[in-house]
């Protein structure tokens, strides 16, 4: 600010400088003023030595008694004081103006104070920072305010009482100013607050289009090179980059990201990369903050779509966080599920509360269905590709464009998508050298894939955090360990499924169709062991899998129980979601629904009418074209 007292015309060029005096925001600090400027000052105490005065909310100082001239004042009386000094120590003094307040110029001093950046923000420095609130949680002493600008994420802790909320005109999503003391809280930095205000106007509109640019331009995803030149995927390399953009900004905005996948290998291959992605990205926005633990929640789904289940337990979760810690309901994001009609119902009630959704896929999608309830959809079938694409090989490059640091520890993840989904891609051999030289040969490829699939079963509905990541060998601090412990869940996963086959083998029933395929039927609810590994949508795939070596030919395997079944093709030209479409047409009263790949997937429907839709698929297969070239024997659990 700058003194017109020495003679110059008033600032607002209304009258002379000597009878100008200014009126200070209450926001205005000491880096607002001047020494021998007149202020607008009012008495708050009265002591034998003189008068202690406010000139701002923070700016307050002694009126010494020898500067009175014999006058008093009372608390609350308004005065002209003059600024004499502003000592090292924090002190203020004031001289009383030779100016009568009700005659004075008053001219109004807005704060504008030096704005830190959050990284920049050091313990012990008095500090002003701009930015979003983008959490409020209220504690039993404190309330903290999570701000958000365009360098990271700073906690800032206002205490009004204990359990009481502070500053309670503030919301999620105001842009704000708050100064305060920059102390170190739990080893995370934390802003002591003196004081949050709340931008309006044109300085609201200009901070938040500096915070929103600053963020569009950190957003922006890691300029990265695929690990292998693959025409067929670069088609959807703008789609990852678009849906690495959205990620990268959900974190700069503070919103939490909640990862569900199918619990099998190519689920788990392609979550565990994007996790691990996102917490060093989380960790570098929130400067050293545990965040990642608060922000970040990976779940897998044992059904190959997202059930009621899923979505009631996800909006549970996401409620109760925002109820008790001030969070943003979270994003959601898809992988290796997410693209059926049967994704449908869920998606409907996440749009009740407006939450985001993003899906990484590699299943037939049903794309009129679920398009208009997606933000973002990546998915080969949608640029005429296919399931050989895996959705794990999808997230590896995903998770390097959100951290290209992580790219050496995931090297070998491509090849154990592809072996777990039994991709025919064109460049596994490439993905398998990549493997090779981090030090993975095809039969560790294969073991870890089987592991994954052991752990998964097991697991359930819980993430496993590090043992699938010591399995998978990502963010797994002791090689050795994953080493042993693949070998040990493979092991126990191999003899597990040869039980299983030993039990089922004898009662499988063999017809050759017209076709000249091979239909191989199995009830597995009479004939197969009941919940133990393998399940039934493995037991399946591992007795397809035998039959298909043993005959060398087209082959289509059923695996059924009461309410199910679980399909796989080798050679033979199938659409199993047309063919479920036309199932729930056909069959009156069977409630078909599922789904899957082209010529793998599972359904479902009413127990009382399974032998007329086991008759009308047989009869569906029976009628299909071979194909040589046609072949999987991708895993999904039922």
């Amino acid at each position: 600010m700058t003194d017109t007292a020495a003679g110059e015309p008033g600032a607002d060029g209304s009258g002379d400088s000597r009878s100008v005096v200014y009126d200070l925001d209450p926001a205005c600090t000491r880096t607002d003023v001047e020494v021998g400027t007149r202020y607008r000052a009012v008495v708050n105490g009265v002591v034998d030595y003189g008068v202690f005065v406010d000139v701002s909310d923070h700016v307050s100082g002694l009126l010494h008694e020898s500067n009175l001239d014999g006058e008093t004042f009372d608390v609350g009386a308004e005065l002209v004081v003059l600024l004499e000094e502003l000592k090292e120590n924090g002190d203020v003094s004031f001289d009383l103006a030779d100016v009568d307040l009700a005659e004075a110029d008053l001219l109004a001093v807005e704060h504008d104070p030096e704005i830190t950046a959050v990284s920049a923000a050091t313990v012990g420095d008095d500090v002003t920072v701009e930015g979003e609130i983008v959490q409020i949680k209220q504690t039993g002493g404190p309330t903290i305010f999570h701000v958000a600008d365009e360098s990271g994420v700073i906690a800032a802790a206002a205490f009004e009482e204990a359990g009481v909320r502070a500053y309670p005109e503030v919301e999620i999503g105001d842009v704000v100013r708050v100064a305060g003391t920059v102390e170190s809280h739990e080893g995370a930095t934390q802003l002591e607050v003196n004081d949050v205000s709340v931008l309006e106007g044109e300085t609201a509109a200009a901070a938040a289009e500096r915070l929103d640019e600053a963020m569009r331009e950190r957003a922006e995803p890691e300029g990265v090179e695929p690990l292998v030149e693959w025409a067929a995927f670069e088609k959807l390399r703008p789609e990852l980059e678009d849906l690495a953009r959205r990620l990268r900004r959900m974190v700069l905005e503070g919103r939490p990201i909640r990862i569900r996948h199918h619990a099998d290998g190519d689920g788990m291959c392609a979550a565990i990369p994007v996790q691990l992605a996102l917490e060093n990205f989380i960790e570098s926005v929130h400067e050293g903050d545990d965040a990642a633990r608060h922000s970040l929640k990976r779940l897998p789904s044992k059904a190959p779509y997202y059930e009621m289940e899923d979505v009631t337990r996800d909006l549970n979760f996401a409620l109760g966080g925002r109820a008790r810690h001030g969070q943003k309901l979270p994003f959601l994001l898809m992988l290796d599920n997410g693209s059926t009609e049967e994704d449908v119902p869920a998606y409907k009630n996440l749009a009740h509360y407006d939450i985001p959704i993003a899906v990484v896929d590699h299943h037939h999608p049903d794309p009129e269905a679920v398009e208009d309830l997606l933000d973002a959809h990546v998915n080969p079938y949608l640029h005429d590709e296919d399931y050989r694409i895996t959705t794990g090989m999808m997230c590896v490059e995903l998770a390097r464009l959100i951290d290209p640091d992580v790219t050496d520890e995931l090297r070998h993840v491509p090849a154990v998508a592809g072996l777990s989904d039994r991709s025919k891609a064109e460049v596994m051999e490439e993905f398998l050298a990549l493997a090779e030289a981090a030090g993975y040969d095809r039969g560790d490829i294969e073991d870890i894939g089987e592991a994954l699939d052991y752990a998964a079963h097991w697991l359930r509905y819980s993430e496993g955090e590090t043992l699938v990541g010591d399995v998978l060998d990502v963010g797994c601090d002791d090689h050795e360990r994953h080493r042993e412990l693949v070998e040990f869940l493979a092991t126990s996963a191999q003899q597990d499924v040869n039980e299983q086959l030993d039990a089922v083998e004898p009662h499988v029933e063999h017809e050759r169709l017209d076709s000249e395929a091979h239909l191989y039927r199995i009830d597995l609810e009479n004939y197969a062991k009941r919940f133990t590994y393998p399940a039934p949508g493995k037991t399946t795939g591992e007795l397809h899998d035998r039959k298909v070596r043993e005959t060398g030919e087209p082959v289509i395997t059923i695996g059924y129980g009461p309410d199910f079944a679980v399909l796989r093709s080798d050679g033979v030209r199938l659409d199993i979601p047309q063919m479920v479409t036309e199932l729930n047409e056909e069959v009156v009263g069977g409630g078909v629904s599922g789904g899957g790949h082209l010529v793998v997937g599972s359904i479902k429907f009413v127990e009382g009418r399974r032998e007329d839709v086991i008759d009308a698929l047989v009869g569906k297969m029976a009628d299909a074209e071979l194909d040589e070239e046609l072949s999987t024997t991708i895993e999904l659990d039922d």
